[in-house]
């Protein structure tokens, strides 16, 4: 009789216990499952194949649209990496950030390219909640390099200089004798007047 109340009470005590254990997994049922929104804002620059010459300043850009409320106040992180062929790792620069604690509303930012090993399969990454790659671009050696390049013709033949004197124009000037029209000049001389002999023997008287 005694053993048969204590295996009562035992299994009283197990029921008991088996209803606490199970009351939470009960009352989980009617709650709501608190749902993460992860944001990874999508990349719009670099495009694939965009050249980024070493040392130059470029602009970083991604889409806002679709920014949840609660990401709104986020700062963003951009990383450069790179990706060989069909590999899922992509090398990122993680000590070396192109840019840090800028908005991630603000929808662009620019960076400065760094001095790296010249490739065609680079990498940025924008962090929100989580990361976005960007398509695979190029990064050449130095911001020269970018510049298109300009064959010249090749000229091909015998050039002659023959450096002659020039002839020195002759100036004619011809001065004609201007003819001075001949001037006549005539001076009378006044006559003496005439003294009769008569009025010449009074005088003398």
């Amino acid at each position: 009789m005694f053993a048969t109340k204590l295996t009562a009470v035992f299994a009283a005590l197990a029921a008991a216990a088996t209803a606490v254990t199970a009351a939470p997994a009960y009352a989980s049922t009617f709650t709501s499952p608190k749902t993460e929104i992860v944001f990874r804002p999508h990349v719009t620059s670099p495009k694939a194949g965009d050249v980024w010459p070493a040392g130059s300043v470029q602009t970083v850009t991604w889409d806002t649209s679709d920014i949840p409320e609660e990401s709104k106040n986020q700062t963003g992180l951009i990383l450069l990496g790179y990706i060989e062929g069909d590999d899922i790792n992509e090398h990122l620069d993680v000590a070396n950030p192109l840019a840090v604690n800028f908005p991630i509303t603000a929808g662009s930012a620019q960076v400065k390219v760094p001095e790296v090993t010249p490739r065609n399969d680079y990498v940025v990454v924008l962090f929100g909640d989580s990361g976005n790659t960007s398509p695979k671009f190029t990064i050449t050696t130095d911001a020269g390099s970018s510049l298109p390049s300009i064959s010249l013709p090749s000229i091909t033949g015998t050039v002659t200089a023959s450096a002659s004197t020039p002839a020195s124009p002759s100036v004619s000037a011809s001065v004609s004798s201007v003819a001075v029209p001949p001037v006549s000049a005539s001076v009378s001389t006044p006559a003496a007047p005439s003294v009769s002999a008569s009025a010449a023997a009074a005088a003398s008287a």
